[in-house]
C-alpha cells in the first residue's frame, strides 16, 4: 500500500497527531520538531512518544518525517544565525534518539551573500558538529527551488555538501516535486531522465522521502509556491507517475499543499482512489 500523508501539527501532542493521521486515512506524515518560526522545543513526554509508537505499529505506518524549523539556516552569512542552526541541529538529533522516527529533513540553507562555496562549507561544518557515529537518524537534504541565494536546488550542490560530511552514509535526500520542477528538472516530460541524473550523481537509494506538491509557478521559475495535487503546473498525472515509479513507490509521500487537515484528507482520498486502479 502506498504511503501517503501530510504535514501535521504537533501542538496537541504526538499521540493526537498519530490519531489524526489515522482519521484522514494517512499511513505516514510529517511534523516540525519545534515551532517552525522559533527555536525552543517542548520537553518530550515519554508516554506521548509511546502512544505514537503504538499507533504507527498498529496501523502499519511507513516511515514518518521530522522537519527542522524554517529558522534553521546553516549557510547564513550571519554568525549568530549559524550558531543557532548548530544548536537546533544538535538538539533535534538528540531528541530523535527517543522518537519513533529516523528521518530528519533540513533545508540546506541560503548563503545570504557569502557565496555558494562558503555556504556549502558552513553547512557541512554544522552537520559534522552534530552528526556522530552513534546517531541512527538519516539527515535528509531537501531539494530546493533555487529562489534567492538558496543552496541545494541542483543535484550537484547536494553532492558537494555530502562530499564534505564525515558520515556520508547517514545522509539522504527528500525530493520535493514542486521544488524540482521550479528548479528546472522536468519531472513532467522526463521523469526517467531526472532520476537517472540523480542516480548517477548521488545514488537513487539516497532518496528517503518525497514532498508531493504541485507548483503554482511555471517550469524553471525558481519560485517556491505550492499548489494542491493536480491544481498547478505539474498536474495530477505527473504526480501519480512519481508515486508509482518502481524506484520511488516504497517511499513516504508527504503533502505540503495549502490546505488544512480536512483538505488533506480529501487529497489523500482522491489519490488513493486513483492509485487503487493503477
Amino acid at each position: 500500500m502506498y504511503k501517503l500523508g501530510c504535514h501535521l501539527s504537533t501542538s496537541n501532542g504526538l499521540t493526537k497527531m498519530g490519531k489524526t493521521a489515522v482519521k484522514i486515512n494517512a499511513n505516514t506524515f510529517q511534523f516540525f520538531t519545534r515551532n517552525p518560526r522559533g527555536g525552543k522545543a517542548k520537553t518530550l513526554d515519554q508516554s506521548d512518544v509511546k502512544g505514537l509508537e503504538d499507533i504507527l505499529v498498529k496501523h502499519k505506518f511507513g516511515d514518518i518525517l521530522a522537519h527542522s524549523p524554517y529558522t534553521l539556516n546553516m549557510a547564513s552569512a550571519n554568525p549568530k544565525t549559524r550558531e543557532f542552526a548548530k544548536m537546533v541541529f544538535k538538539d533535534d538529533l538528540e531528541r530523535m534518539k527517543v522518537m519513533p522516527c529516523h528521518l530528519y529533513n533540513i533545508h540546506p540553507g541560503s548563503h545570504t551573500g557569502i557565496g555558494v562555496e562558503e555556504g556549502i562549507k558552513s553547512i557541512a561544518e554544522i552537520i559534522n558538529d552534530g552528526l556522530t557515529e552513534e546517531i541512527e537518524t538519516w539527515v535528509l537534504l531537501e531539494t530546493m527551488s533555487g529562489k534567492g541565494s538558496e543552496i541545494g536546488y541542483t543535484f550537484e550542490e547536494i553532492r558537494l555538501i555530502i562530499d564534505q560530511v564525515n558520515y556520508p552514509e547517514k545522509m539522504g535526500v527528500c525530493m520535493d516535486t514542486c521544488h524540482l520542477f521550479s528548479a528546472g528538472y522536468d519531472i513532467v516530460n522526463d521523469l526517467e531522465g531526472v532520476l537517472e541524473k540523480f542516480d548517477k550523481l548521488l545514488g537513487i537509494d539516497r532518496i528517503k522521502a518525497v514532498h508531493l506538491n504541485d507548483s503554482m509557478n511555471p517550469f524553471n521559475s525558481r519560485k517556491d509556491r505550492h499548489a494542491g495535487a493536480g491544481e498547478g503546473e505539474i498536474g495530477l498525472d505527473a504526480l501519480i507517475q512519481f508515486i508509482i515509479h518502481p524506484k520511488l513507490k516504497h517511499l513516504p509521500f508527504i503533502l505540503e499543499t495549502p490546505y488544512d487537515t480536512e483538505g488533506h484528507a480529501r487529497e489523500i482520498r482522491a489519490l488513493r482512489e486513483i492509485l487503487d486502479n493503477e
